[in-house]
């Protein structure tokens, strides 16, 4: 048994020296600098998610280091500075993190990683910019994908703080994300949800104003939980049976009840994915005012019709009578 257990041991510690050397010749063999006169001939420049969900190209890259003379290739290794080349694509807005390493034979490999776009902003500012996983603004580009747009009286301040949590929210549930298309803000900074499917409003009330991030984001993420739970509810039970072009207004700002308003042309918004109508909608407090003004506004017009037409009639039994002979 105890030379059992010796013999354990020394395979043990013999596999210790053995990782120990491995290490030791690994840690070396990287480390070694490549011979300064040795031409770069490659240059391999790596993006991460590329072909999915990216803004970045490596032609991009390729033409922002051109652009500046920092091309590594037909270049000495030791005239390339892959710190250089590391600062000058960090400040890309595109880019996340950027490493840059110098092979012996002279390549060069450059790695990045890129900020990934949450949502896109078109506000009624004129402001057109995308905002990253983290809250960061990024600048509009030719960059097609199918984001969330919001609309309406959007600050950035605002986008960062709320609009991106959110967004976030939304994109964490399969249904929520493939249901809705559009978020706009009205002037009071209420929250109008474009869906997909239908050609309806859905209006769920302001945002949760907590000062502390991470408790603005639970409540955030309550809310929604809350009042998008009903609106699944009332598809599946309700507006299924009734219809999805029945309404064309879905309010669910207070708590246990869902108000809806029957279709009216005027109170419609359209949503676009490149250009999106600057249309003004009805807030749904402000139904009965606006049949109030519309009745206001049809009885002078009732009562001027009602006057012509008795002009008109008097005027026709002028025209029977006969003139006088003189």
């Amino acid at each position: 048994m105890k030379v059992h257990i010796n013999v354990k041991k020394t395979i043990i510690a013999t596999l210790d020296v053995l990782l120990a050397i491995y290490l030791g010749f690994a840690f070396t063999s990287f480390n070694e600098p490549a011979n300064p006169d040795v031409v770069c001939q490659k240059c391999n420049i790596m993006i991460a998610d590329e072909n999915t969900n990216g803004f970045l190209k490596a032609d991009d890259v390729k033409r922002i280091l051109v652009s500046s003379k920092m091309m590594p290739v037909n270049k000495k290794t030791g005239e390339i500075s892959t710190r250089s080349i590391e600062e000058k694509l960090k400040s890309m807005a595109f880019v996340k993190t950027a490493q840059c390493f110098k092979a012996e034979n002279g390549d060069v490999t450059i790695n990045i990683t890129q900020r990934l776009p949450l949502l896109r902003v078109k506000s009624e500012k004129g402001d057109d910019y995308y905002i990253d996983e983290r809250g960061g603004v990024m600048p509009n580009s030719n960059y097609v994908s199918d984001l969330i747009i919001a609309t309406g009286n959007i600050d950035r301040r605002y986008a960062a703080d709320y609009l991106m949590p959110m967004t976030e929210t939304l994109m964490d549930n399969e249904l929520w994300q493939n249901l809705f298309e559009q978020i706009n803000v009205t002037e009071q900074r209420g929250i109008e949800l474009v869906p997909r499917v239908g050609d309806h409003i859905v209006f769920i009330g302001q945002l949760p104003a907590e000062k502390n991030a991470e408790i603005r984001k639970q409540a955030i993420v309550k809310m929604l939980e809350t009042k998008l739970s009903r609106l699944e509810k009332f598809y599946k039970y309700g507006i299924s049976k009734a219809g999805w072009n029945r309404y064309d207004y879905i309010n669910l700002e207070f708590d246990n009840q869902i108000i809806c308003h029957y279709r009216r042309s005027s109170r419609q918004i359209k949503p676009e994915t490149a250009e999106v109508e600057n249309t003004v909608i009805a807030k749904p407090d402000s139904v009965n005012k606006e049949k109030k003004t519309n009745e206001e506004k049809t009885a002078p017009r009732k009562e001027e019709k009602k006057v012509e037409k008795e002009k008109k009639e008097v005027k026709k039994e002028k025209d029977k009578k006969p003139e006088k002979k003189k």
